[in-house]
């Protein structure tokens, strides 16, 4: 149980590197005449990611979920995996990634990396890590809970991202 607590400790201490980027990109944006979208959500995007941290923990412990080795593992390596995507994702929009919906006018969308495959694959990738991460150590309420949860944020927020970028003058998406 005390690895597991490690790794959703390191999963935390990416958030906030996480965080500290977005932050620093954000400045960034708003320097170019950036416009952020979606504020009203955002808190409740904060508070779910941060639940789903301590909900992983607060299950394994209150409920006594074991560790069984052959699901554990594989979801380690989902949570891997989503790691791997979401830093990928995270360099290729280099500047623009940001925890925050904020559009900066006159660069066109980003359309390689994982975005040639995928319109939103950092949201696969929490997703992805968001189910597999409390499922290493047996947590399927928190996995259930978070997954439906997210799914009804992550629709608001992909309606959300989808509409700022839909306000990108053509000119700029061909460029």
């Amino acid at each position: 149980m005390i690895w597991y607590t490690a790794l959703v400790a390191a999963v935390a201490a990416e958030r906030f590197a996480e965080l500290a980027l977005a932050l620093r990109n954000t400045r960034w944006s708003l320097a170019q005449g950036g416009t952020e979208a979606g504020r009203g959500h955002y808190p409740a995007m904060v508070a779910l990611h941060t639940g789903l941290l301590a909900a992983c923990l607060a299950e394994t412990w209150l409920a006594g979920r074991e560790f069984l080795p052959v699901p554990g593992w594989t979801m380690v390596a989902v949570v891997a995996a989503a790691q791997g995507l979401r830093w990928w994702c995270v360099r290729t929009l280099g500047r623009r990634w940001n925890t925050r919906v904020i559009v900066v006018p006159g660069l066109p969308l980003v359309t390689g990396g994982p975005y040639r495959l995928l319109r939103h694959p950092n949201y696969v990738a929490v997703a992805a890590e968001g189910a597999a991460l409390p499922l290493v150590h047996g947590a399927w309420v928190t996995a259930v809970l978070f997954t439906v949860l997210n799914a009804a944020l992550m629709a608001v927020r992909i309606r959300c991202e989808d509409g700022a970028l839909a306000r990108v003058p053509e000119a700029a998406v061909r460029a």
